[in-house]
């Protein structure tokens, strides 16, 4: 711990002391602590504690306690953002990933002045919202003056976020030495015990020496565990107490916030008299807390659980209902104290907490709104309520994406008397974590059945859930014709429900080829700039993007970035960049295609969403063999392949297919390639997808024509001009284009790739480029070469702009061959970044400053500097002033 402090004006650090309680690890932290402040590094310091799990953001609020005077120097959305999750302040529901990011800003910004030692106890019993926090702040600070140091116990894997120290006891001769330091009066019997059960354990050496005299530690069985051994031997020190004393350390110990005036307030009414702060001075001298006018601290965590071990389930309650009693002005508090304070139903204290969990909803703190509906449901007299709130928690649960929590709801919820429309709610929930199982039709027949039965009993906002859930295994999964029309048709049968966009993306992804025409016709009467939410424009974007209006769908997926990333939805966020990095790849921005797909799984990782983190790996593949990078597609294909969450999936069997298929032909091996992409066109192929197919239609038809397999591609290209009159979608018509003109005959096909680029190609410069470099290699190969140089070089220039190596190395090799010398290939390419740094080149180019890139990236300023540090030599160039320039 002392070398990731001395190191921190260089790297950033996260460390944790995992082991046994009372092993050292609380010792390690305080003199990590007193070394950082020794080093003029300020140390922010917090503790976790057993009691305070259901209070959303305590641990966060201890900690950030000596820096929230400087709030106003992060931007006022991110204030926002924490002064609600603090209760400060009321005010919209914020995103936990926005207060994760507003803390990390915070911090970075304290961290310019003076390094920042995070220290902190007992990590595994901090709150989930500030433990997520934390996770997000240990994922960013490398580059930052920040260390992260913490203490955990051992069997609490989730709570290590970073490097793992295992914290060992002392050998016998340390063993002994520290005992006789604190126990030399000791005689040599009880030394020997102490010893053994101690088992080189610090804390147990010192605290069950100083137990002998209230009875000898051999007293104790052998299997009792060590930290229960340490408890009995602080309870014995409790006992002996005075009684208001024991009324104040009980109190201290289930409030998490151990503030004193509020400890002795609560005291005062548990005891049912005035107490002062002398209460505590006999709790202090026997070396169980520390105490001023401010705070209460226990001395180690195992105090406080010996306190609450050694005392009975009713005075826990008491001092509950104690401290509800002085929160009058705190009702959020109060209310979670209340329903600590009684056994059996009420029905007041169920409401209350039903309603307090809005609260957390609005704070950020979603697990926490999870854990009051559940005891809310606990409470309630009423079978049918207790099912209603247990539902309503896995709602919010599937909103976090943790398929766990809600399988576990709704397993509680399906023993209690639902209502019809509860029963339907509780089939959306059952079906809301799954993608899809090839040839589930009845699945999705039965959905749609319960979806038309809901909106008849008039909730069509819980028949629009199920059917886009069932549409949604249409989309993964290509079931039969009969399961997608009865999604369509059901659709379409809900009254006045026209403009929801969950309605135009479930007809798009139920039937993208059938119901395109309707879905464009919605589309074309939105304007993505008149639309405030980010999730109703990921919705129309992904309606946009089934039906193969790839330009459109950028326009709403582009917005609803910008919203999305503005309000912190970093779950929604990352699907909003997956798909975005599917249609730049179409559209021809693979540079903008390589960073939302990089940010989509990144993003997708940090918010637990498994299909999200590892899908993208498809577009890696095909983005791979279209830049020319054969190998490595192909490498990324088998992989996805390989992917349980992935693999009985057709969407992204036909994706990876597609990915062998580009792999080939940028390899020049086109009869490899025809019999890749045959597949995704053969319906009975479990590689086939519907609306993926038509993302292969021009890279067919090149496999065939190259590849002597010219009669069958014109086969298969026949079936999709059949599509073409039932289906209006661009991608179709523009790839179509391509196919008939690289297909057909010399005496038709120049009237074909002419017709193809007098269409407005503007915003397809991908499909345009290949046009053009097709149409001047069958110029040049029927000897009219003056003709076709100007085609092979506009070809060219598009190739090297959107990083197609492949197609730039062949459409330079043509002009060679039409005597064009002029073709020379760029001396500095911005491929050689990675794709974040592209990400960052591209907004500092702009004009951003560190700290704008930071809050778009949900990365800290000084992070942002040090790509930058790396981008320049790459670019060969000295300043931020040039990146333009270079880019362009």
């Amino acid at each position: 711990m002392y070398a990731a402090v001395d190191d921190i004006a260089a790297r950033g650090a996260v460390l944790v002391a995992v082991g046994e309680p009372g092993i050292g690890k609380s010792s390690l932290l305080q003199a990590a602590g007193t070394h950082a402040r020794g080093g003029d590094c300020l140390v922010l310091e917090a503790t976790g504690v057993e009691s305070e799990v259901g209070l959303p953001f305590a641990g966060l609020h201890q900690l950030l306690r000596p820096v929230l005077p400087q709030l106003d120097a992060i931007p006022p959305a991110q204030q926002r953002a924490l002064r609600c999750a603090f209760g400060i302040e009321d005010g919209p529901v914020r995103s936990l990933f926005l207060t994760a990011l507003a803390t990390l800003s915070l911090i970075s910004e304290v961290a310019v002045a003076r390094p920042v030692v995070i220290a902190i106890d007992d990590l595994q019993w901090l709150d989930e919202p500030t433990h997520e926090v934390l996770a997000f702040l240990a994922r960013r600070i490398d580059s930052d003056p920040i260390v992260i140091l913490g203490a955990c116990r051992t069997g609490y894997p989730g709570s290590v976020l970073g490097v793992r120290l295992d914290v060992n006891g002392l050998d016998e001769a340390d063993a002994r030495r520290l005992l006789l330091r604190h126990a030399r009066a000791l005689s040599v019997v009880d030394q020997e015990a102490v010893l053994t059960q101690a088992a080189g354990n610090p804390l147990a050496l010192v605290e069950l020496a100083a137990a002998v005299p209230n009875g000898s530690p051999t007293a104790d069985p052998a299997f009792i565990p060590l930290s229960a051994r340490l408890e009995r031997a602080f309870a014995a020190r409790i006992t002996e107490l005075p009684p208001r004393t024991r009324d104040a350390t009980l109190v201290a110990a289930v409030d998490p916030e151990g503030e004193t005036p509020e400890i002795l307030a609560a005291t005062a009414v548990l005891a049912g008299e005035p107490v002062t702060l002398d209460a505590l001075e006999p709790a202090a001298v026997a070396g169980l807390i520390e105490f001023d006018l401010v705070r209460v601290r226990f001395r180690h965590p195992l105090i406080r659980s010996a306190i609450v071990q050694s005392e009975t389930g009713g005075r826990h309650r008491a001092a509950h209902a104690a401290l509800a009693a002085v929160l009058e002005k705190d009702p959020y508090r109060r209310t979670w104290h209340r329903a600590q304070s009684i056994v059996g139903p009420d029905d007041e204290i169920a409401d209350e907490l039903e309603l307090s969990h809005v609260a957390s909803i609005r704070r950020g703190a979603v697990t926490t709104a999870i854990a009051a509906l559940e005891r809310s449901a606990q409470l309630a007299a009423d079978g049918a309520t207790r099912g209603r709130r247990l539902l309503m928690a896995a709602e919010h649960a599937f909103g976090l994406g943790r398929a766990d929590i809600v399988d576990r709801l709704i397993t509680a919820a399906s023993v209690t008397p639902l209502s019809d429309l509860d029963q339907a709610r509780m089939e959306w929930l059952r079906e809301i974590f799954s993608d899809g199982v090839p040839g589930d039709d009845e699945r999705i027949l039965e959905l749609s059945r319960i979806a038309r039965e809901s909106a008849r009993a008039g909730d069509t906002d819980l028949a629009l859930n199920l059917l886009l859930g069932a549409a949604l295994r249409c989309w993964w999964a290509n079931p039969g014709a009969e399961a997608r029309a009865r999604v369509a048709s059901v659709t379409l049968g809900l009254p006045d429900v026209r403009d929801d966009p969950r309605y135009v993306a479930t007809l798009a992804v139920a039937e993208p080829i059938r119901q395109a025409r309707t879905v464009l016709d919605i589309l074309s009467k939105v304007s993505a700039e008149t639309v405030p939410n980010g999730d109703a424009l990921r919705l129309f974007g992904a309606a946009a993007h089934a039906v193969g209006d790839q330009p459109r769908a950028l326009e709403f997926l582009e917005r609803s970035e910008k919203l999305l990333r503005y309000r912190g939805r970093l779950a929604l966020l990352s699907q909003v960049l997956a798909m975005q990095g599917v249609v730049r790849l179409d559209l021809g921005d693979w540079t903008g295609s390589d960073s939302a797909t990089e940010e989509a799984r990144r993003l997708a990782t940090d918010t637990g969403q498994p299909i999200w983190s590892i899908g993208p790996l498809v577009n890696e593949a095909r983005s791979a063999a279209l830049r020319g990078d054969s190998e490595r597609a192909l490498r990324l294909a088998a992989l996805s392949e390989q992917m349980p969450a992935l693999r009985p999936l057709n969407l992204f069997l036909a994706c990876a297919q597609l990915a062998r298929g580009f792999a080939f032909i940028t390899a020049g091996r086109h009869a490899e390639a025809f019999d890749a992409l045959r597949r995704v066109f053969d319906p009975a192929d479990p590689c086939h997808h519907p609306r993926e197919q038509l993302c292969g239609v021009m890279f067919v038809a090149e496999a065939g024509a190259y590849g002597d397999r010219r009669a069958d591609a014109r086969r298969i290209i026949a079936r999709m001009e059949d599509l073409a009159r039932i289906t209006p979608a661009p991608l179709l018509e523009v790839q179509l284009r391509y196919a008939r003109a690289v297909l057909a005959d010399d005496d038709e096909a120049e009237a074909l790739f002419r017709a193809g680029l007098a269409t407005d190609l503007s915003r397809w410069p991908w499909v345009k480029a290949r046009l053009q470099f097709a149409y001047g290699t069958w110029l040049r190969r029927h000897r009219r070469v003056t003709e076709s140089r100007e085609p092979l070089r506009q070809a060219l220039d598009v190739f090297r702009l959107i990083g197609a190596r492949t197609w730039a190395e062949n459409a330079q090799t043509e002009l060679r061959a039409a005597g064009d010398r002029t073709a020379t290939s760029p001396s500095v390419s911005p491929e050689r970044l990675t794709p974040q740094e592209q990400q960052i080149a591209r907004m500092a180019a702009e004009g951003m400053s560190n700290r704008e890139i930071g809050q778009q990236l949900f990365l800290s300023p000084r992070t942002v500097g040090s790509h930058l540090y790396r981008i320049f030599p790459k670019l060969d160039i000295t300043s931020r002033n040039q990146l333009a320039a270079r880019l362009s």
